[in-house]
């Protein structure tokens, strides 16, 4: 394994005063049921992000573009059962009582802590949670597991969060599709009908519309393996016929302009590094400096 270096989110210098911007990094993986190593990922994302180019066109000026943006110390880990880690994660997300939280990860069952954190701060009933994903993470349990990486999104909505929006779908089970069905907290948008090159587009622009009429509070979860594997070759369970990176930034743009929401944080999730191929874990690096540069944006309109 690639011994991955320390350091700030995009090089950049960590500044003194409440950042706009907090990177945090929960290497979190006691639930993957296939491929191994996510727990490297939120590091790998650092590294790589040393490498990505601070211009965006949303910005003025370059990154960091006058803001502050704070690089966290990682999730320190601890917790001898997998609740008291859970347990943990909330801590650890709810200590930062300033900035924009972009999480880096680590396995996606860490979804759940991460919203009871939140919901310190907003009214879960009033969340929506945008979710880019190839699974619908809705199953009962795995393997008997209620807290595995294949439930995040069932118990976040026993949390009472108010909507989940899905994208990217293409790994579903029946017991999950008949749950979506009967429950109207979940919108699915398969990966079959937006990429169908017969009516994708029209379901496309109807999922970008949805994201257009939202408001109220929103966190985006984003499971790097809702992208095709071309973009991000390693990760927990990589799935074909995924999502084009373009249609990730045209996404987290897209929610960024909805003048009627309050963005109130991201995740990046399920990153396995690849130490002979660093696609996945920059991939990650420049969707999060994406969500970074369009929160920043959304601060220069008076947005946030």
């Amino acid at each position: 394994m690639t011994e991955f270096k320390e350091g700030a989110f995009l090089g950049i210098p960590q500044l003194d005063g409440d950042p706009d911007v907090v990177v945090m990094s929960v290497p979190y993986e006691l639930t993957t049921s296939y491929g191994q190593g996510t727990c490297h990922g939120p590091i790998a994302t650092i590294s790589a992000s040393a490498q990505v180019e601070l211009y965006d066109p949303l910005l003025p000026n370059d990154l960091p573009c006058g803001f502050s943006i704070h690089t966290a110390k990682p999730w320190d880990g601890s917790g001898n059962t997998l609740q008291e880690q859970l347990d943990g994660i909330s801590r650890y997300v709810a200590s930062f009582e300033s900035g924009f939280p972009i999480i880096l990860g680590g396995e996606h069952g860490m979804l759940p802590a991460i919203i009871r954190a939140v919901s310190e701060r907003v009214d879960l009933q009033e969340l929506t949670i945008v979710q880019i994903d190839a699974h619908a993470d809705l199953r009962e349990h795995l393997n008997g597991d209620p807290d595995s990486h294949a439930c995040a999104a069932r118990r976040t909505l026993e949390l009472g969060v108010n909507k989940i929006l899905q994208i990217g779908i293409r790994a579903i089970s029946r017991e999950e599709v008949e749950f979506a069905e009967s429950d109207e907290r979940v919108d699915l948008w398969l990966a079959r009908d937006i990429l169908n090159p017969c009516g994708g587009e029209e379901h496309w622009k109807s999922w970008l519309s949805t994201l257009s009429s939202l408001n109220g509070p929103v966190w985006l979860t984003l499971d790097i393996d809702g992208l095709n594997p071309a973009y991000a070759p390693t990760t927990g369970t990589p799935v074909p016929g995924g999502l084009a990176y373009w249609q990730i930034v045209d996404t987290i743009e897209t929610i960024s302009l909805n003048k009627s929401i309050n963005w109130i944080g991201a995740d990046i999730n399920e990153i396995v590094p690849d130490p002979n191929n660093h696609v996945t874990e920059f991939t990650a690096a420049m969707l999060a400096t994406k969500i970074t540069a369009a929160f920043l944006a959304r601060k220069l309109e008076g947005l946030q």
